[in-house]
């Protein structure tokens, strides 16, 4: 009969080996005691095999036999591998049996509570954990404050930085990581930027929590700066880091950081690293440079799902539907195995482009895989919902066995979005619970439908029902006050926006447009020149603002800084500078510009790019050589090109062009009034009244409406709408 030593050494052989079957077979024939580690391997060979009847076995042939093995260090094994198998209630049990647990019995227990998705009953062990004589160390602070992080839960984080602090553990790197992490993640940067300042001995993590921290709560700008801080210091950047940043320069669609970043990377030889490339794969994607994205994929020797999202995002966010979808399905012949974000990103793209038809396949792709998760239900919703299909949306609504917030929120934004705002609001005052998406959706689809001044309300209505506003918010109210040059308003929203700490990029740009379209230029240039990287929707946005108050030459002069930034103008800018080239007669510059967006920028002009160049021409008084261009056009002139130039015959009272122009606009548009009434006026200005009089009775006639004119008066914080025709305000 073999004795204890001998018996101890082959089962431990044997669990390294992966054999726990064999090893348990030995363990119970003999029935010997033995050795103190070879319980523990056994042990963890069940932790690897998730086999908890096992150990029960182990555990209590210990008990039966044993009496010299350290009961402590055994039963938090045990607690271990009843956590990593995701039993915590017998966990729990052995924890509760424990006559003298210690620090690692705590810590165990914590972040088995934390890790399973349960951070109250972690909270409230934490607080149990205080009540006896064991003192928390780095792990059981940096486990709960990241638990605090996870939830968001800031009253909980100041208590325990509190505590932190009397436990002298103010200085710890790992413990102060995870509470600037923390503080980020509550939305507190300017504390966690406190906290790093302080740090003796910050290191690559700690660098890392602030580009994240900056990143995720929308200071795109300052995110970069603080990597640029870092690449000055001693503290050199890992993988993490360029995972950290590359999302930033995604954010301000910086492409040149981007690249001068990618540079870094190959220096650093990480291009090995399949998170990094798929960061960079990302980041060229989402700048606009699909084809240094797929260059990127093509060369990867490792890839995985990730990576194959990364692509499909990419070829999403550039309007490729079709190529993203051709890229779904190699991605299934290369035979990885899609998973819920896939679908989570193809339904999205499905939404974005209005393809029902790709919707529909996607939908019979997630049937067949199984994928029907709660998170692709509700993205099914918002795809059918955008493409129209609200019915069949509604359908899978009512089948849902379980409905969260953002079912309803789906239901809620699709109906908005397809204008039955009836429903949508029927649909919110039935929600069960609503939270700051719900008030977002009402206020976007109000906003959208025209109804700035409901908008609004729901906006105030959201404030009275101690909802907190967040980015989305503010970037939905910001063009509604825009819209209806409600200034005051805007100004309230704008200290609501520095009390929320939501003053991200798109809030900022949202802030520029309002004060513009408000007539307050002046805040909207100071608000610009803050910006240390302006990104391409801010240089849009200041020189729109620049052309709509008749300052053509500082909008040129805008321009021309813009090209020589890093940031290439996109088809928007040039939308933006040809108005105002148009509104201040610069037709030179408005030709020159016009001429190199194709040479320069290899952009397509569109059909508003054509229009502009129609109100520069005629305004300047080239009637005839605009009738030329537009008859020169590649693509066919559509309604508003004729209108454009409609309206310049009537200011320069070209009569017979203007005649001959209304006789197009009729075939296009038969229904649309602004033709009869802009020829109208022509008759009524040349005097040939009869005509003018034959045409009005012709509107009458054929029951052609025009729209009345509407306009909003703001006065003692309150915003008066008055329309043509109303008996509503004396």
């Amino acid at each position: 009969m073999p004795n204890a030593t001998h018996l101890s050494l082959n089962i431990t052989k044997l669990c390294r080996e992966a054999c726990l079957k064999e090893a348990l077979h030995i363990l119970t024939t003999y029935n010997l005691p033995v050795k103190y580690s070879t319980y523990l391997h056994l042990l963890q060979a069940n932790i690897d095999k998730k086999a908890i009847s096992e150990g029960k076995q182990i555990y209590s042939h210990n008990g039966d036999v044993c009496t010299f093995t350290p009961q402590t260090f055994l039963q938090n094994t045990l607690i271990n591998m009843y956590a990593k198998c995701g039993n915590l209630v017998d966990a729990h049990k052995v924890f509760n049996h424990m006559t003298q647990p210690d620090i690692f019995s705590w810590n165990m227990i914590i972040a088995a509570y934390k890790r399973h998705g349960f951070p109250q009953d972690a909270l409230k062990l934490f607080q149990q954990m205080q009540q006896t004589v064991v003192q928390p160390d780095h792990f059981t602070f940096s486990c709960i404050i990241s638990l605090c992080a996870s939830v968001a839960s800031l009253n909980h984080g100041l208590k325990v930085h509190g505590k932190t602090v009397r436990c002298g553990f103010q200085s710890h790197v790992i413990v102060m990581n995870t509470l600037i992490d923390m503080y980020a993640k509550c939305g507190r940067m300017q504390k966690a930027r406190e906290l790093f300042a302080k740090m003796p001995n910050a290191d690559v993590v700690s660098w890392n929590a602030m580009i994240t921290g900056y990143a995720q709560d929308g200071f795109v700008e300052k995110a970069l700066e603080v990597f640029k801080q870092m690449q000055l210091g001693i503290v050199k950047s890992n993988a993490a880091t360029f995972a950290c940043v590359l999302p930033a320069c995604v954010k301000m669609g910086v492409l040149g950081q981007g690249m001068e970043i990618h540079e870094d990377i190959i220096e650093r030889g990480l291009l090995s690293d399949v998170v990094v490339v798929t960061a960079l794969i990302d980041m060229y994607a989402k700048c606009e440079s699909v084809e240094k994205a797929q260059v990127l994929f093509d060369k990867m020797t490792e890839r995985n799902v990730v990576s194959w999202n990364a692509m499909i995002s990419g070829y999403v966010e550039n309007g490729l539907v079709d190529k993203a979808f051709e890229f779904f399905k190699q991605m299934q012949l290369a035979g990885v195995k899609v998973n819920s974000a896939t679908f989570a990103i193809m339904l999205p793209a499905c939404a974005k482009m209005r393809s029902l038809e790709h919707g529909t396949q996607i939908h019979q792709n997630i049937m067949k895989s199984g994928f029907l998760s709660e998170v692709v239900l509700n993205a099914l919703l918002n795809m059918y919902s955008k493409c129209g299909k609200i019915q069949t949306a509604q359908k899978l609504f009512d089948k849902m066995p379980q409905r969260n917030v953002v079912s309803w929120n789906a239901m809620v934004t699709g109906y908005a979005l397809n204008g039955n705002l009836k429903e949508s609001l029927s649909l919110f005052k039935e929600m069960p619970q609503r939270n700051v998406v719900t008030w977002n959706a009402m206020i976007t689809g109000h906003a959208q439908n025209g109804l700035t001044e409901k908008a609004l309300e729901f906006f105030k209505q959201m404030h009275l029902a101690g909802v907190k506003p967040n980015l989305a918010t503010f970037a939905s109210v910001l063009p509604a006050c825009a819209q209806m040059g409600a200034f005051e308003q805007g100004m309230e929203i704008h200290q609501k926006i520095i009390e929320s700490r939501c003053l991200s990029d798109v809030v900022v740009n949202a802030l520029i447009d309002m004060y513009a379209k408000c007539g307050s230029i002046h805040k909207a240039h100071q608000l610009f020149n803050k910006r240390h990287h302006p990104g391409i929707i801010s240089w849009n946005t200041m020189i729109a603002g620049y052309a709509m108050h008749g300052y053509s030459k500082e909008a040129v002069k805008l321009f021309e800084i813009l090209e020589h930034s890093g940031t290439s103008p996109d088809h928007i800018s040039f939308i933006c500078v040809l108005f105002a080239c148009s509104h201040g007669g610069l037709v030179h510059y408005g030709c020159k510009f016009f001429n190199c967006m194709s040479d320069s920028y290899g952009i397509t002009p569109t059909i508003d790019h054509y229009v502009c160049m129609v109100d520069l021409l005629g305004r300047a008084g080239y009637l005839m050589e605009t009738l030329n261009f537009i008859i020169k056009m590649p693509t066919k002139p559509d309604a508003v090109v004729w209108k454009c130039l409609l309206g310049v015959c009537r200011s320069y009272k070209h009569l017979s062009l203007g005649e001959y122009v209304v006789t197009l606009l009729f075939e296009l548009e038969p229904k649309e009034a602004a033709p009869y009434v802009l020829l109208s006026n022509i008759y009524a200005e040349a005097g040939m009244w009869v005509d003018t009089q034959k045409v009005r009775k012709l509107i009458k006639n054929s029951r052609i409406k025009k729209v009345p004119g509407c306009s909003w008066i703001e006065g003692h914080k309150m915003l008066h709408a008055f329309c043509v025709g109303d008996r509503l305000h004396p």
